[in-house]
């Protein structure tokens, strides 16, 4: 396990973009199968197509853009260890999280060839998605700013990402779900 650790930890030094890249494609997918085997229970019936979005979202997606966002912050120099870790918690949760998950939400629809939820999934998903969010990475990222070297801070926001994208697999599920519903009372309104 030790030497696997090693391994990992060169390529994210040699090749950190890639690497990153391939990590959250990984994760995004496998967040997506427990969702839809643990929580969802679908068995036979496990929606490939719904990884395969999910797992293209985090690796050509959200990968590049964490891995971008994390140098720049590392990028930034505070005048003391504290203001740092505010500031670069403050810029993550407050800057960066409001449109990443709009953009989450939005990029799904989008790779379901459903142009016309984007507006409504956004609208079902975006403020409960955002509050547990906070819950989860504002205590995370006070963890990871403040006691991981920066070159392993995208790894550990990817290992509790594990259990984040399992949520956001189902959220987007449900957001989907009112969406459609959203859209079909709009229809039926108008012919009212």
């Amino acid at each position: 396990m030790a030497s696997l650790l090693r391994g990992y930890n060169a390529l994210l030094l040699r090749r950190p973009m890639l690497t990153q890249c391939v990590t959250a494609g990984l994760l995004f997918g496998a967040g997506d199968i427990i969702a839809q085997q643990a929580v969802e229970r679908r068995g036979a019936d496990h929606d490939f197509a719904r990884t395969a979005r999910l797992t293209f979202y985090g690796g050509v997606m959200f990968g590049p853009a964490m891995t971008k966002w994390y140098q720049l912050l590392n990028r930034i120099q505070f005048k003391t260890p504290t203001k740092a870790l505010v500031y670069r918690v403050w810029l993550d949760q407050c800057i960066l999280t409001p449109g990443a998950v709009i953009v989450f939400f939005g990029s799904m629809a989008l790779l379901e060839g459903k142009p016309h939820e984007v507006v409504p999934r956004i609208g079902a998903g975006y403020v409960p998605t955002l509050l547990r969010n906070w819950s989860v990475f504002v205590p995370t990222q006070v963890i990871n700013f403040w006691l991981v070297p920066p070159h392993l801070r995208f790894v550990v926001v990817s290992v509790v990402s594990l259990f984040w994208n399992t949520y956001l697999s189902i959220a987007n599920s449900r957001a989907k779900e009112q969406a459609e519903e959203y859209i079909e009372e709009n229809k039926v309104a108008k012919k009212v």
